[in-house]
């Protein structure tokens, strides 16, 4: 949601809601963010709870269009339970911190952790990049060009933030010491949406470009950007990691694909998942090499061998709708979320015991937001994850 004073711009069309008082504001406020689908998918809330989710978006306290639009919502989208999840209890417990950022309505996501221990995420909607300090909770907003709409946030070990320009087709840099931004634009005017990225043990930041169709390499050090086309067409390349032998691991959003990718040439191994429907959102590297990730069309993870080719899948808790999204390898289990579910659930899957354990993640009474990506501290010993509907990261501790 928007008021004219927001800084998202990013209209959206309304899609038959109910004739009612109340309509009218909710399709002028709303659609200028998002698509009304979105309330129809929604869990349903109170009138007291769309207020509080409301609340997260948009400035409209003491307003009178605010009671109207949050009596029409529960009027017409009642509590439901037509995305509850199956959660599985076990013995781990969690020690949770969160924090939400001041500007509302910014889609706080990908918390990342730097060298200094400052935690950092990016407003996408907002233009906005966060460092909180998790120990004084001080937090500091930079304002990125218009129209960045930073997808990713990752720091380098020597303090330098990068981001994925995902609204300006640029890979951009800040400064934390001086607030000075540097944006490197894409060489090729296909790739218009750099996506998720990492910095490289060696220094280099590598990227995808998903409806681009593209993975990318950026030099800092001669401020070079090479591409590269994925070997299957529209196959969305989404979430990137490194191996423990220095090469690039790509995940297919698009279609059946692992895509391995050696750092110097380029070249690209194109790796088949089974199934025509399997997607796969986000990966990690387990020690041992093997690649876990998410199989968000099947609602599954899935770990593939590299050296033998060997491959195994197990279905999520909540079920084939479940649409794992995030995945990360920490404290010696596979942690991803299910995304399709309502409330959010956090899970862990053991791989030796081959057990799970789940969680909802915690948004109070509002289950509007999903996590959609998640790392692991410098030192290992904790989470970073994010709820970005209502504006909130997360660092969790077993």
């Amino acid at each position: 949601m928007a008021t004219p004073l927001a800084l998202i711009p990013l209209a959206a069309p309304a899609q038959d809601l109910p004739r009612d008082e109340g309509r009218d504001l909710v399709e002028m406020y709303c659609t200028a963010c998002h698509s009304t689908r979105l309330i129809h998918r929604s869990l349903g809330y109170t009138a007291a709870d769309w207020t509080a989710l409301v609340s997260t978006m948009v400035y409209l306290d003491g307003q009178p269009d605010l009671a109207v639009i949050t009596e029409y919502l529960a009027r017409h989208f009642p509590p439901n339970d037509t995305r509850a999840p199956v959660q599985i209890n076990g013995p781990l417990t969690l020690s949770i911190e969160s924090w939400s950022g001041p500007t509302r309505g910014q889609r706080a996501r990908d918390p990342v952790e730097a060298p200094d221990g400052a935690i950092w995420w990016t407003g996408q909607w907002a233009d906005l990049l966060t460092r909180l300090d998790p120990e004084s909770g001080e937090m500091r907003e930079y304002d990125l060009p218009a129209g960045a709409r930073a997808h990713t946030v990752t720091a380098a070990d020597d303090g330098m933030i990068w981001y994925t320009g995902n609204g300006n087709a640029t890979m951009g840099r800040l400064d934390p010491a001086s607030g000075e931004i540097t944006e490197y634009p894409m060489p090729d005017p296909a790739a218009t949406d750099p996506h998720s990225a990492i910095v490289g043990a060696d220094g280099r930041v590598y990227f995808t470009v998903q409806r681009g169709n593209m993975v990318g390499r950026l030099d800092p050090a001669t401020s070079a950007v090479d591409l590269v086309t994925m070997p299957v067409p529209r196959s969305r390349p989404y979430g990137i990691r490194q191996a423990q032998d220095g090469t690039i691991w790509v995940a297919a959003n698009g279609s059946n694909r692992l895509y391995r990718i050696d750092p110097e040439s380029l070249a690209v191994t194109d790796h088949e998942i089974p199934h025509a429907e399997s997607h796969i959102r986000r990966l990690d590297i387990a020690p041992d090499g093997t690649i876990w990730y998410v199989n968000s069309g099947r609602g599954r993870i899935g770990q593939f061998d590299p050296a033998s080719g060997a491959l195994r899948e197990w279905p999520s808790p909540s079920g084939p709708a479940s649409h794992p999204y995030a995945l990360v390898w920490f404290d010696n289990a596979v942690w991803y979320n299910e995304s399709g579910m309502r409330p959010d659930m956090l899970v862990r899957f053991d791989p030796e015991t081959e057990s799970f354990q789940s969680w909802p993640i915690p948004s109070g009474s509002i289950h509007a937001g999903i996590l959609r990506h998640m790392r692991v501290t410098r030192d290992g010993s904790a989470l970073l994850i994010h709820q970005s509907a209502t504006n909130t990261v997360m660092r969790l501790r077993p």
